[in-house]
């Protein structure tokens, strides 16, 4: 590549980047998904860890203040469940950490390097048993925290504990208390993140191919195929963190669950989906660019194929509002599926548009053309909820 396609390829990156960062903001405002989940509870673990400085710093005016918002921050998680597990893991290794520094000052008579020699090593170790999770570290980072700033006075010591102890009980509380994450991770709303993704890929893939697309572009749509797979990974931790959601969680008795959940079949079929973009998008990049020995199949198939990819991505969108719907008193199921079947229909006429003008295609023409239409029937398949079928 020259230094200018290697520009333009990386500013095409970029754009995509800031594309997928604005639609993740506006999902977080416009729909009550994931999105809006994550941006809850940031603001949740930043509130905890303000209240805590609050607490210990400003009003206890503690010496040694950051260990409470710092902990506090720390146990805003997913679920309920999860911040008392790591609030006691956290609270433990943060007790081994502190103990062990004071021993360490007190054997080498407060030489910090001495100590940090000394304790440092065993507390990094255990800090990788797994029991203890992802709070392992804190012990051999408590322990800096007391070795460069404290001494190991017993009340300093106490001290330390205290403020862990505040801050991981204001965590908890503002986790427990404030919106309590019952619907965090939910299967649905993972699941529902798929066919928005495929429909916004889909109808990108459309512009691009009426219009004319480049190299960059078509990488672009690849990047955006291939993170299709972290959907699925997420709504796979969705289903194993369901169960664990409405554990010691006070929302089971303040608000209705979801109870209606996606069948597993669901991500198998949305696996397929996203192996087809995958070859569609993969198919593109390689007819992109001038330098390519392949041959596009020419200005009319590319034509009809927009519109077939349109049409794909309104088969997306209604799927996307099926999975809303889900479990929701009042919603005309019938009607939604009496008229993604009519999309369907279309998408299927649309299909045959597209064969017609591949008759006649020869050389590397004919070999792009048929993978696209290969590939394609197959995602109109999936998406249709077909089963395995041929290519026609």
């Amino acid at each position: 590549m020259t230094v200018r396609e290697e520009a333009a390829a990386a500013a095409g990156r970029v754009r995509w980047e800031t594309a997928a960062v604005g639609r993740t903001a506006r999902n977080a405002v416009r729909y009550s998904g994931p999105e809006r989940d994550t941006m809850v509870q940031s603001l949740k673990a930043a509130g905890a860890a303000i209240a805590a400085w609050a607490l210990v710093g400003w009003w206890l005016k503690a010496p040694q203040a950051l260990l409470a918002p710092w902990t506090a921050l720390a146990l805003v998680d997913a679920t309920v469940y999860r911040s008392l597990r790591s609030g006691l893991q956290q609270f433990a290794v943060i007790l081994l950490g502190t103990l062990a520094a004071a021993a360490a000052l007190s054997l080498t008579g407060e030489n910090t390097l001495g100590s940090m020699a000394l304790v440092l090593p065993p507390l990094v170790l255990i800090g990788t048993y797994r029991r203890l999770g992802t709070q392992g570290i804190y012990g051999a980072t408590t322990a800096l925290f007391v070795i460069t700033y404290s001494s190991n006075d017993s009340s300093q010591i106490g001290n330390r504990l205290l403020e862990t102890a505040v801050g991981a009980a204001i965590g908890i509380a503002v986790n427990a208390l404030i919106l309590p994450p019952v619907h965090l991770r939910s299967v649905r709303d993972q699941l529902q993140r798929l066919p928005r993704e495929s429909a916004d890929l889909l109808h990108a893939v459309a512009g691009g191919v009426r219009e004319g697309w480049s190299q960059a572009d078509a990488e672009g749509w690849h990047d955006r195929a291939r993170r299709l797979e972290t959907i699925l990974s997420a709504v796979e931790e969705a289903r194993r963190r369901s169960a664990e959601s409405t554990r010691l969680n006070p929302a089971r008795k303040l608000r209705r669950l979801e109870t209606l959940q996606p069948p597993p079949a669901a991500e198998d079929r949305w696996s397929s989906v996203a192996d087809h973009l995958r070859a569609i998008t993969r198919t593109l990049v390689a007819v992109a660019g001038e330098d390519s020995p392949l041959t596009p199949p020419g200005e009319v198939f590319f034509a009809r194929y927009a519109d077939l990819a349109d049409g794909l991505a309104d088969l997306c969108t209604a799927e996307a509002r099926e999975l809303g719907a889900l479990g929701k008193p009042g919603e005309d199921a019938g009607q939604e599926e009496e008229t993604r079947e009519e999309t369907a229909r279309q998408v299927r006429e649309a299909y045959q548009g597209v064969a017609e003008s591949f008759r006649g295609q020869s050389g590397t023409a004919a070999a792009v053309g048929g993978g696209l239409l290969v590939e394609t029937r197959q995602l109109l398949s999936a998406l249709a909820g077909e089963g395995s079928q041929g290519t026609e």
